[in-house]
């Protein structure tokens, strides 16, 4: 089993589709860059007007973007109904007749030619879309699912700029060849992803049984709904849409910043543009050693109030005009105050990815299989709404108030903030995630054990686990690659500040039968219906934290539990696991009185979570004891 999503890279179920939507990204970006140098190179040879030059510009990403609108919801539908790899085949298959015609456009130099072959990529771009995300959740595991979606977005934030670079270069070094040169270009990379296309491994289809409705208005509007239907999805859809609005706003700026504040030109405009791609980069490669191998939302306020603070450093770095001109790239590196501009724009790439990555991730673990590629076919078409209103607010700001590019900045830096107080407000999960993650991530170190193995990746299993502290819970949510339900004692569950966590968690607080009756058997026909929805619960069977370090009977509740599933027909594969190390916290009952916390003996502890193998439903507590007790061993 991969242990790094590197490994990926070497297995043929994810390298193929991983190097096709590479490449795909790629072509399309030589593709466009390489228009724009044939207008540069006809308006130099007066074949194009001003005027004209001006219009194409313009009318250039409105062509690309249209099909999103139009034929996203079709694209959703297609993408559930047919199998993925052939699938991918035929989007393929049709990028190499779309740059075929774009070929004869840039051959003949016309441009209504390549306008038609843009408007192709844009609806080749829109029916591989739904299916570039929804073929994550079926080749790779929970587990893999953070660190194989930051492989995609550096992939792709790399193959952009790369693409656009390339691209660029095709007419400034072939000079009248240019136009064959694009030509050829653009159809060997297409023939290039079909072929690796075919070394995709099939795939099953979402929904083979969908009907497909050619009702573009009235599917669109369908597809939209299923976007909704979970709070955390809806809010992480709208996260990663607000992520292209940041990105076109900061991205459509970068060309005139660099001459006007920058000092450059063309080349220096490539170099900012670079330290955003390579941050982007950067923060998605790292988002899964940050996680932990889980889909982490906590690394999502994080991202979103770091792009703020790079946004907000950008504005004061400079917020005026350029104090000299025609600065090479070597010459505005070598300009003072240049290094605190090169950091930011780097720092706004690094936590967009740790922003972003977390949020296709999550989409992609709580929607429904045969539901995905219709969830990521809406969010495309809210994508592409942020995208046109990025684009008109920008222009609206800067030609009809006036604003200069580093105010633009600073209002984005504001409304980034705004946005994301607003979400994670709406929905807590978001801050209660960060919260905790900060919490485990800053006081221990984790080692894991058997629990990519044992913990299934899918339907209902009961975890059982000794009790030690106050934190395990959170330590286990940590370690654990799907949501889990904790049964906890409702004295601890009700702990200031933690309740908050524990609550929006969606923990469930148990006491004992002499206790308080009620509130046990509201536990239990909580447990009963989480279970029977698939989903995982976790219990600590001692009842209570441990108060010498060794581990208390385990209670008959563990057997109720299992016995009320197989009573209704349910048979729950039950996971032994261990928590290692953890007594001598701060948050255990060593060397304190009445319970009270105490400082910690070191900080970054090592800590130790072990899994065992599934037991069968009829197991007993005694064996689940034993089996915790030797995934425990010694170390308390």
């Amino acid at each position: 089993m991969a242990h790094s999503q590197f490994e990926l890279l070497r297995q043929r179920r994810f390298l193929p589709y991983f190097v096709v939507q590479a490449l795909g990204a790629f072509n399309d970006n030589v593709y466009r860059q390489a228009i724009i140098g044939l207008i540069g190179a006809m308006a130099l040879a007066g074949t194009l007007s001003q005027d004209t030059q001006a219009l194409y510009t313009q009318l250039a990403p409105a062509i690309f973007i249209i099909p999103y609108f139009l034929f996203s919801a079709t694209a959703g539908q297609i993408a559930e109904k047919l199998e993925k790899q052939k699938l991918i085949v035929i989007t393929t298959t049709m990028e190499i007749a779309v740059m075929s015609l774009a070929a004869i456009g840039f051959v003949l130099q016309s441009m209504p030619i390549l306008l038609v072959a843009l408007f192709g990529t844009g609806l080749q771009s829109t029916l591989f879309g739904p299916v570039k995300y929804s073929i994550l959740p079926s080749v790779l595991k929970p587990e893999e699912l953070t660190g194989g979606n930051g492989l995609v977005e550096m992939g792709t934030s790399i193959a952009i700029l790369v693409g656009m670079i390339f691209g660029g270069l095709i007419f400034q070094l072939a000079g009248e060849r240019g136009p064959h040169v694009a030509a050829v270009t653009i159809i060997l990379l297409a023939i290039a992803g079909n072929a690796v296309a075919r070394r995709i491994p099939e795939i099953d289809a979402g929904e083979p049984e969908l009907k497909v409705s050619w009702n573009i208005a009235r599917e669109s509007w369908h597809i939209w709904q299923l976007t909704r239907k979970q709070l955390a999805v809806r809010n992480a859809i709208l996260g990663v849409s607000w992520f292209w609005f940041i990105g076109t706003v900061l991205t459509a700026q970068l060309p005139m910043y660099a001459i006007h504040n920058l000092g450059g030109a063309q080349a220096l405009y490539i170099f900012a543009l670079a330290l955003f791609s390579i941050g982007v980069g950067v923060g998605s490669i790292w988002c899964e050693r940050l996680s932990g191998r889980v889909v982490e939302i906590g690394l999502v306020p994080l991202g979103a109030f770091g792009v703020s603070a790079f946004l907000l450093d950008l504005y004061f770095a400079r917020p005026g005009q350029a104090l000299a001109n025609n600065l090479s790239v070597m010459q505005f590196v070598q300009a003072p105050g240049s290094w605190r501009i090169m950091l930011d724009l780097t720092g706004i790439g690094l936590f967009t990815g740790f922003f972003v990555v977390p949020l296709f991730a999550l989409i992609q673990s709580r929607s429904p299989k045969h539901e995905l590629a219709r969830v990521i076919a809406g969010m495309n078409i809210q994508n592409a709404m942020f995208i046109v209103a990025a684009a008109l607010i920008g222009i609206a700001l800067q030609r009809y108030l006036g604003w200069t590019i580093p105010q633009v900045f600073l209002a984005l830096a504001i409304a980034n903030t705004l946005v994301a107080i607003w979400i994670f407000t709406i929905v807590p999960e978001f801050l209660m995630r960060f919260l905790s993650w900060l919490l485990v991530r800053t006081l221990y170190r984790l080692r894991l054990h058997g629990i990519e193995k044992h913990v299934p990746d899918e339907g209902a299993a009961l975890l059982v686990c000794n009790h030690v502290s106050y934190m395990d819970a959170l330590i286990l949510s940590a370690c654990i690659p799907r949501p889990a339900r904790f049964v906890m004692y409702y004295k601890i569950f009700n702990i200031p500040v933690m309740r908050w966590i524990f609550k929006t968690a969606k923990a469930i607080p148990i006491a004992g039968a002499r206790e308080n009756p009620e509130i046990m058997q509201r536990a239990f026909d909580a447990v009963d219906a989480a279970l029977a929805e698939g989903e995982l619960v976790c219990i600590f069977p001692e009842g209570a934290l441990t108060k010498d370090g060794d581990i208390a009977p385990f209670k008959s509740g563990v057997e109720k539990i299992l016995q009320r599933a197989a009573a209704r027909g349910q048979q729950v594969p039950v996971v032994p696991m261990a928590l290692k190390n953890m007594w001598g916290s701060m948050w255990s009952k060593r060397d304190s009185r009445l319970g009270q916390m105490r400082v910690p003996r070191r900080l970054r502890a090592h800590i130790e979570v072990v899994a065992g193998e599934p037991m069968p439903f009829n197991s007993t507590a005694e064996m689940l004891e034993a089996k915790v007790r030797e995934l425990r061993g010694d170390a308390a």
